[in-house]
Order: C-alpha cells, then structure tokens, then sequence
C-alpha cells in the first residue's frame, strides 16, 4: 500500500498541474485558456492509447472474460464491470474538467472531492455490512468540517453552477463504482480482483469517449471543436499528455481501492496523497507561472483533510507502534477454525518449546481463529487435557492455559507476523482472503497435510492432534531457528 500511495502521489502532480496549465493559458502549448470541453477528446485519446499499451506490455488483457463471435474468442467486459467502467467514466471526466474552472484553485476542488470521498467511503463500508470503527466516523466528521471551513471562504473562489454539478457527477460516479466494485470484487481473491480491474480499466476510457462523442454530435460546440479542429493544435499534445497521465495514476487508484479492507482503510491513503500532490501542484503553478496560490481557508480545510485521513489510518499506524518495541525478531501466528483447540495448543507448544531450547525472547507466538462471529470462548477442555498430558499444565511466560481467549484473524494481525502457520489448507485461503499481501508467509503448520480438528472425538482423538501439533510445531521451529534462533531447537520430545 505505501508504495501504491506514493506512485499515486507522484504521478498525480503533473496530470494536475497540466489540465490547470492548459486551462489557464499559461502554457508554451498554448497563450489562451483551453476549456474543459475542448481538452477532455484528446485527454481520452491520449489515456485509450496509453490504456493499450500498458495492458499489452504487462500481459493483464489476459485476465479479461472470453467471449465467442465469429468463430473467434475475444476478449470482452462483463456486464458488472462495463456498468461499473460507467461510473468510472464519469469521475475521470468530471476530475479533468473540475481543474479547469475559472475562479478555483487545484487544491479547493481536491478538498470538495476528497471531503465528499472520505464522507461516502464508512457509509459505504456499512451498506455492504464492512465493519468500520469509531475512528472512521471520526474520520467524517472531520471531512465535513475540511469542507465546510473550504466552502466558507466565499472571497477566495467563485464556485458556478457547472463546477457544483461536474462534482456532484464525480461523486456519483464513486458512489456506483464503490458499490460494484464491493459486489464482484474486493475480497482478496487474486483471480476475481485482476479480472475486475483490467475490465473496468478497458470500458471507463471506452465510455468517456462513448459520452464525449454523443455530446459532440448532440451539438455541444466545444466538445465538437475538441474533436475535430483542437486536435490540429500544439495544445492537443498537452490534452493527451493529460489522459497519459491520468492512465498512470489510475493504475496506483485502482490497486488502492480493490484492497480487500474496507474503504475506510484504503481511502484515506489515497485522499492524503492527492491532497499532498494537489498542494504540491498549486504552489508549483504560483511560482512557474504566476497562477494564484491557495488562500489561508483552503489551507485550514487542508489540515482538517489530512486529519480526517489520519483518523481512519490511526489503528493501523498503532498497532505498529505497540509491537515495535518488542523486541521479538520473529511473530508466529498459529490459525485454526475457531480459536479454541489447535491453534492455541500450537502456540501453548511452541511457547515451551522455545523457552526450553532458550530462545523464548527470540520469538512470540499467538494464536487466531478464522471462523466468524467469533466469541472470546476459552480453550476447549479436551484440548487442555491433552496439552496436560504432554506436561504443559503452565505455559513458561504464560500461565494457565486456561487463560486463553479465542479471537478473529485480522488483517492487522497478519501485517506484524513473520510467518503465519494454518492447521488446514482452507484455513491458509482464509488468512490470505483477509491478507494477500501475506500469502507468501501463510503456511501450513504440517507441510505434508492438514491437521485434522478433533473437536466432538474422543479423548485419544485430541491426544493424537496434540502430538501431531507437537511434532509440525518442532520442525517449524528448527527451521525458523536457522535464521532467527542463536542456537539449535533441541526440544520436542515425543
């Protein structure tokens, strides 16, 4: 995620900086003001070429559906995503033509469509039953504020009607493509995710200039003369320079928001990062090219902007920072079904193992279950015999088994283990649904099979699961004490 949000940051800055440019006549391309009608047919060329290229040189228009006509299968979009590159459409023409209103800077129209984003986005997430925290309404109320303290400044912008309606259009367009996009994708399925991404990515530039066209020949003079005389001109090669642009940052959008978290998590990375561009982008224009720098209200709705961005990143940025200072080299989470058999033995296992070959503050291990809802169950009493059996009636640095707790993977969880280990293969497709980022440290805890869950047996069933846990945990052990471990991992008796 950070170095998505930072190639959006990056490649944000020129696309701003060009459509303000060429709309203000303060270009070499062009001494007068190109409008927004005129600049948008180029812009989307010049984005359906770029689209082209990149995906054939990546591969990814192999992920696109199949469909056969003529004989011939081609590549084609489903009906989800044709409707949701629809929505898509509309929040690329409607951001181009909102930094070429007269009277706005960059940053106060980024503050009215980021504000407006970073409003929808926990009201989505609890339209699709996605859990959001309190810090995510914290994170609106905020949003509301950056944007009202922006709105309030009326000597410093002159908002028309065309700019209050082009940004009504690009929230509607998240609004339908946010929806879609949660229905069809964004749920850590690689597969589901690629596909949906290179399908919108082909329909939304096809749709703009689908809609450009129609209103071109509906008689709307500028975007006619966008699409015929324009072309012709210096300025033109600045247009598509425009949809170039825009085709980059678009790709880093993408990946942003199909990250299978909630869009509280993933919004707030992407507002704080074009906030921060579209500030870069306005100062630069002030001083290369005389263009009127952002007024003192704008720059108070900024900090509340980036404050609301804050307050949705804040669990993450803590969790990280309660676990810097561990000291542990290695995190291992242990993950079952529900918390309250395997994976906690494993962990009770593994935490005796490591304190009797001297390497406990070497390691820290936990446990996590992937069913949901997931109650705070204690242990499960077989289990605990059967961990008594082999001697661990007190767990070294963690007393009584009894103690234990059952909880949910989290994604949060995920991002601090070194090394995540599944009693079954279904369960490691669960963790890397929550996570795919940590597929490649997901594994089984037996790398020759599952682990069976003897939940309901006998006895003698949990015995054989404890000791089979008892085994995998010492093999996992010794491996991961060639790196992490000063020494050898001795114990694990049978």
């Amino acid at each position: 995620m950070g170095w998505l949000t930072f190639g959006y940051f990056v490649s944000y800055i020129p696309y701003a900086m060009l459509v303000k440019a060429l709309a203000s006549g303060v270009t070499p391309l062009s001494s007068q003001p190109v409008s927004g009608y005129e600049l948008l047919p180029a812009s989307v060329l010049g984005q359906i070429l770029a689209m082209l290229l990149f995906l054939g040189v990546t591969g990814r228009w192999r992920h696109m559906r199949r469909s056969g006509i003529g004989g011939h299968r081609i590549p084609v979009a489903g009906r989800e995503t044709l409707t949701a590159g629809f929505f898509t459409s509309l929040i690329i023409g409607a951001t181009t033509m909102n930094y070429t209103f007269a009277g706005v800077s960059i940053l106060f129209m980024l503050l009215l469509m980021r504000g407006g984003v970073l409003i929808l986005s926990p009201l989505i997430d609890v339209a699709g039953k996605r859990p959001v925290m309190k810090n995510s309404w914290l994170a609106l109320f905020l949003s509301l504020i950056a944007v009202s303290v922006a709105l309030g400044d009326v000597n410093s912008y002159h908002l028309t009607v065309a700019a209050v309606l082009s940004v009504l259009i690009y929230l509607a367009g998240y609004l339908g493509r946010f929806k879609i996009m949660s229905r069809v994708a964004k749920n850590g399925v690689v597969a589901t995710d690629r596909r949906f991404f290179v399908e919108e990515h082909v329909a939304a530039p096809v749709w703009l200039a689908a809609l450009l066209g129609a209103g071109a020949l509906a008689g709307q003079p500028q975007l006619g003369a966008g699409f015929t005389t324009f072309l012709g001109t210096p300025a033109a090669l600045g247009a598509a320079g425009i949809g170039v642009a825009y085709e980059v940052l678009f790709v880093f959008a993408s990946l942003i928001y199909l990250d299978r978290r909630e869009y509280t998590w993933g919004v707030p990375a992407w507002a704080f990062a074009s906030l921060m561009s579209g500030l870069v982008a306005s100062y630069a224009l002030a001083w290369l090219a005389g263009l009127a720098a952002p007024g003192s209200s704008q720059l108070i709705a900024l900090v509340f902007g980036v404050a609301a961005a804050a307050a949705l990143s804040c669990p993450s940025a803590a969790l990280w920072w309660r676990t810097r200072g561990t000291g542990a080299a290695c995190r291992v989470l242990f993950v079952c079904g529900g918390n309250t058999c395997r994976s906690p033995m494993a962990e009770a296992i593994a935490w005796t193992q490591a304190a009797e070959a001297g390497v406990a503050h070497v390691f820290r291990f936990s446990s996590a279950g992937v069913a949901t809802p997931l109650p705070a169950r204690p242990m499960a009493p077989a289990a605990r015999s059967a961990l008594a059996e082999l001697g661990l009636r007190r767990v070294p640095g963690r007393g009584n088994p009894r103690r234990h707790r059952a909880r949910p993977v989290t994604w949060e969880l995920c991002q601090v283990s070194s090394v995540i280990y599944c009693m079954t293969r279904a369960h490691r497709d669960r963790v890397i649904a929550v996570a795919p980022e940590a597929e490649g440290r997901t594994l089984r805890l037996d790398p020759y099979g599952d682990i069976p869950d003897p939940e309901g047996q006998s006895p003698e069933a949990y015995r054989r699961c404890a000791q089979h846990i008892r085994r995998s945990v010492h093999v996992r052990l010794c491996e991961l004490a060639d790196s992490y471990g000063p020494r050898p991992i001795t114990s694990g008796r049978e």
